[in-house]
């Protein structure tokens, strides 16, 4: 078997680190980057001759089709702009596909590619992270519950009592770019049956989670669940689906300030003859920041959390799938091991042929859930589920 995983970055590496652990069996790992000195920083640790590194420039995958024949799976850790080229790479060199997620107007475009992969006996499954991807199998899970099925709520928040050597400026475990499109974009809502468009940042009102999160203020961002989960569940009545994420307030007052100053643009402007664009050059500073050391260990936790309403046997219930994410510190990674580690089980799945179809999709409509949080068991990720004899139990405050 043969991976390729693009993107030498912090997920591109917890997806390697969770592979090399975790996969059983002869294999071939080829991460590539168009920084390849950076793949060789992160592979060197591992001493291990089945693991390669190779540059590769996303924007022109055509030169390197002969490179990578060989790959059986692609796991796309790179911003999601790219995901269209790479899937049209994997068809081209008949390799399955993984990637963490199209911030929903990519996602309803990668889906017209379905028959294509369907044609090639090829898989897709995009969106397989922590949110897209868990967020969507705990979904599922509901699906699979009610009779009826109303309501979908998702809801991320999380804590971070690490102590570092010094404050960082703008602490950030992905793409700022990413950040600022989803602090700038209009949130997609389904509501009474319709998709709908929000105010950017809007809905920010008090969620209260289980500790050690407590409560903590969510807001309405774009995302990849609006654009697959009323379609998959539509068989059911769906006619509410929302999703709403929490940040520290330093960092959301931090993000604003740099989208109202125009940071977030992604036309090109010109400066002494060059042409960047704004949203380019803040992302390049932030993400070449100085990181700073841990003291002791890391301690963070995130809680994904779903709340679906629905009828279950003639009466209105309201289930809550909590899915609770604490550090890895052996692996030196904190809650972010919750969207890089399922491309990895979704591969080693795939390879075992667990998941056994064509075309292109979402993870509720592929993703077997007991096998699925049994692997998040085994990364010290648990659910927890509560279900409650009404439609009562208040989403926000």
């Amino acid at each position: 078997m043969a991976f390729l995983i693009l993107g030498a970055g912090a997920m591109g590496s917890i997806a390697l680190r969770d592979l090399i652990e975790t996969y059983k069996g002869d294999t071939k790992i080829i991460v590539a980057d168009f920084y390849q000195q950076k793949v060789e920083e992160l592979i060197k640790p591992f001493k291990n001759k089945n693991i390669q590194s190779a540059f590769c420039d996303v924007r022109n995958l055509d030169n390197f089709i002969n490179k990578f024949s060989n790959v059986n799976i692609i796991i796309n850790c790179l911003q999601y702009q790219y995901n269209l080229n790479v899937m049209n790479f994997a068809l081209k060199i008949k390799a399955n596909y993984i990637d963490l997620g199209g911030l929903f107007h990519f996602t309803n475009k990668q889906l017209l590619l379905n028959e294509e992969f369907k044609k090639n006996k090829l898989l897709a499954i995009i969106g397989m992270g922590a949110s897209p991807g868990i967020t969507n199998i705990l979904s599922n899970k509901a699906y699979e519950y009610f009779d009826i099925l109303k309501e979908i709520h998702i809801r991320l928040g999380s804590k971070d009592f690490t102590k570092y050597s010094f404050k960082q400026a703008l602490p950030i475990s992905y793409s700022l770019r990413t950040i600022l499109e989803e602090f700038s974009y209009k949130p997609a809502v389904f509501t009474k049956g319709k998709l709908k468009f929000l105010r950017p940042m809007s809905g920010m009102k008090t969620h209260k989670f289980p500790k050690p999160v407590g409560k903590v203020k969510p807001m309405y961002t774009i995302h990849s669940e609006i654009a697959t989960l009323p379609i998959s569940f539509k068989d059911k009545g769906i006619e509410e689906v929302s999703f709403k994420i929490a940040f520290p307030e330093d960092f959301v007052n931090k993000v604003k300030f740099l989208r109202d100053l125009g940071l977030a643009n992604e036309e090109e402007i010109d400066i002494n003859g060059i042409k960047i664009a704004p949203i380019d050059v803040v992302n390049k500073v932030a993400m070449s920041q100085k990181v700073p050391d841990v003291i002791g260990k890391i301690n963070q936790c995130e809680i994904i959390r779903v709340i679906a309403k629905g009828i279950k046997n003639n009466k209105k219930t309201t289930l809550i799938l909590d899915c609770f994410t604490y550090s890895k510190p052996e692996w030196n990674v904190g809650t972010d091991i919750n969207t890089g580690s399922p491309p990895s089980i979704i591969a080693q799945m795939i390879d075992k042929k667990i998941i056994n179809t064509f075309g292109v999709y979402p993870p509720e409509k592929v993703v077997p859930f007991n096998l699925f949080i049994k692997e998040l068991e085994k990364r010290n990720m648990h659910l927890k589920i509560q279900e409650k004899n009404s439609w009562n139990f208040k989403i926000d405050e």
